[in-house]
């Protein structure tokens, strides 16, 4: 399956087949496709030049499917390769955020770089958020950066993250 094939798979799987309704659609405005988010996450991890073209290539497309098993009833493709599911399993918490604050930290350095983006892209579209919500957003936003920034320096996720926390 090539990147475009990805990218029409988690356009259809967020948008015809969430686990609810209002999952098709970012929680900001109620229009925007839920897409929007993991498509985002994954391309700005391709533009992370300085970072090994493996992760960037495999990275984005788990990024892409990092919410599937979450948001949709559409599961993971078949011909998925192995690598990226796992990525892909590392990053679910069924138990939400709540969950995720607790369980990221023994997970790998490459699951907590692909988690800042995540964090990254739900800060931006953030207007949905309490203020309390918004302060914990950043706080464990902050710790990612900080793994991320002593194991691969200055990303430009990492700008980005700086720049709104």
């Amino acid at each position: 399956m090539n990147f475009e094939n990805h990218l029409q798979y988690v356009i259809q799987a967020h948008g015809e087949y969430p686990l609810r309704p209002e999952n098709a659609t970012r929680r900001w405005d109620g229009k925007t496709p839920y897409s929007i988010h993991p498509i985002w996450c994954a391309m700005t991890l391709r533009t992370e030049t300085s970072l090994p073209e493996e992760l960037r290539e495999t990275g984005s497309i788990a990024l892409l499917y990092h919410d599937v098993l979450e948001d949709t009833k559409a599961g993971l493709p078949e011909d998925l390769p192995e690598r990226v599911r796992h990525l892909v399993r590392e990053m679910t918490f069924l138990g939400g955020m709540t969950q995720e604050m607790e369980e990221i930290w023994n997970k790998g350095i490459e699951i907590k770089l692909l988690k800042l983006y995540d964090k990254v892209s739900n800060l931006l579209d953030g207007s949905w958020m309490t203020a309390d919500r918004a302060q914990q957003y950043r706080d464990h936003t902050k710790r990612l950066l900080d793994e991320a920034v002593a194991t691969y320096g200055e990303l430009n996720i990492v700008r980005i993250a700086r720049a709104i926390i």
